[in-house]
């Protein structure tokens, strides 16, 4: 017989999303059930964006050590001992991981299930839980169950055996040669993280890399990555990969220039990742969903009227800031019964390379589509003085306006730039122009100034013009 509960709202997952929603449900005395099958915290603490920094940050710390003499410091061979690398991801991960444990959520007020949660029908969830069977009849249910990586269908895959973002961090010894099928930002930042702790590297992208990125951006990395010695090969579709020995095996792809044939020791999947909603009998539930995640309204509502659905699972980009920003919405909907609706282009995106490509808003080819005419502004880092000073004068920002110079969209690629697109969002979201930002006071020197410099730059033709040289001139005869 299965235990009855009736709380106010149900969570079924415990990610960045799922978590916010009964953290903050719980602070104002509401009755919070939250269900999670897996780990608490979800792919973000255990096998995303957590161990994947952490790996990051030790790579480049290995790399600034090759690279020192630029400074007057000597160049230095880095002695990597990966198993300190693996512990140091560890830690972080533990370090951080009592933010997100049963234990602090219960002590928040929080009902915490450890079990596979599943629509009975439209008003209530079964869950298979450790401790026995619960049925929960909630006023209102949120789904934040995240996803998983995806699994192309490539010959031999399943019998070679392969890597993802949830099994690679478990590694205590360095993969020698890595072959990474996708050229995503996942699988950009791992092959240039593992190219620097010593691996041999080697990507292969079915179209072109970071094609979600505006090309002249994305390009900037490419050569980084390449001057890295990380091997990447564009267009290249693979058809197959097979286990050779126990630690060699071949992948074969086929190019506009023929066939490739790639070995290695390991094979990480990077080829982007799939809605989980196949275990929780949606249809039962009268809630419509299809390969790309569960179809919601702009108000992150389901097809159920009493079921909403936040992050990664309702699909569009897959970000934690972003389940974070829907776990807002729904909150000032689930509590407060006030109107809250999705802003997309507001929402941020980083690759964590090095060096960084951050964007939000519109990308230049998407405001021409919608717009039609709009001006594009850049300022180089190389004219930014704390990037001379700090040796990062690769890259630039690239700002989008729109008529009267309302700011369409901004990206920028390099160092700091997931730092400062930040910035750009609240921009966007307060439907700031490019004269807002020419007024604001930069601190000096700041890698930030280059928004700056961006901004006067589109008044730039102001300078030139004879009407407003005339204006000057005859200001000046009034004394």
């Amino acid at each position: 017989m299965a235990k009855i509960l009736t709380p106010d709202i149900c969570v079924i997952g415990a990610g960045s999303g799922g978590l916010s929603v009964a953290a903050a449900a719980a602070r104002f005395g509401v009755p919070v059930v939250l269900v999670e099958k897996g780990p608490m915290g979800g792919d973000c603490l255990n096998f995303g964006c957590v161990p994947s920094k952490a790996l990051i940050a030790a790579a480049k710390a290995a790399e600034h050590q090759r690279h020192a003499s630029a400074f007057g410091i000597a160049d230095v061979v880095p002695d990597i001992d990966f198993a300190g690398v693996s512990r140091h991801v560890r830690e972080t991960i533990e370090a951080i991981a009592p933010n997100d444990s049963v234990e602090r959520f219960t002590g928040l007020g929080v009902q915490v299930i450890q079990g596979e949660a599943r629509f009975k029908d439209e008003r209530a969830v079964v869950v298979d839980a450790h401790e026995g069977m619960y049925e929960i009849r909630a006023r209102r249910f949120v789904v934040a169950t995240g996803s998983s990586p995806f699994i192309p269908e490539i010959a031999g895959l399943e019998e070679t055996g392969y890597l993802t973002n949830e099994t690679i961090f478990e590694l205590t010894v360095l993969p020698p040669r890595l072959v990474v099928i996708g050229g995503g930002p996942v699988g950009m930042e791992l092959a240039q993280a593992y190219r620097r702790l010593g691996a041999e590297v080697t990507v292969l992208e079915a179209a072109s890399v970071l094609a979600g990125e505006d090309p002249e951006l994305a390009a900037v990395v490419l050569g980084a990555l390449r001057r890295e010695g990380v091997t990447v090969h564009e267009k290249a579709r693979v058809v197959g990969v097979e286990r050779k020995a126990e630690n060699s095996l071949q992948v074969r792809a086929e190019t506009e220039r023929g066939s490739l044939s790639i070995e290695g020791t390991h094979l990480l999947i990077a080829a982007g990742r799939s809605p989980n909603v196949d275990d929780l009998d949606l249809a039962k539930a009268g809630i419509a969903f299809d390969r790309n995640g569960i179809k919601v309204s702009r108000t992150l509502r389901t097809t159920n009227r009493r079921v909403y659905a936040i992050g990664d699972v309702a699909g569009g980009p897959q970000f934690t800031h972003r389940a974070n920003y829907h776990a807002g919405l729904v909150l000032r909907a689930l509590l407060f019964r006030l109107p809250a609706r999705e802003n997309r282009p507001i929402v941020p995106r980083v690759t964590y390379t090095e060096p960084e490509l951050a964007h939000v808003g519109l990308t230049e080819e998407e405001a021409g589509k919608i717009y039609g005419s709009v001006r594009v502004v850049k300022w180089p880092y190389a004219e930014n003085d704390r990037a001379r000073t700090d040796r990062e004068a690769e890259g630039f920002i690239k700002l989008i306006a729109g008529r009267r110079g309302r700011i369409l969209g901004v990206s920028i690629v390099g160092a700091s730039a997931g730092e400062m697109i930040g910035f750009w969002g609240l921009a966007l979201s307060k439907r700031m122009n490019v004269r807002d930002i020419a007024g604001h006071v930069a601190p000096y020197p700041t890698m930030g100034e280059i928004g700056k410099r961006a901004a006067l730059a589109y008044f730039a033709d102001a300078t030139r013009s004879g009407w407003v040289r005339r204006l000057i001139r005859l200001l000046k005869t009034f004394g």
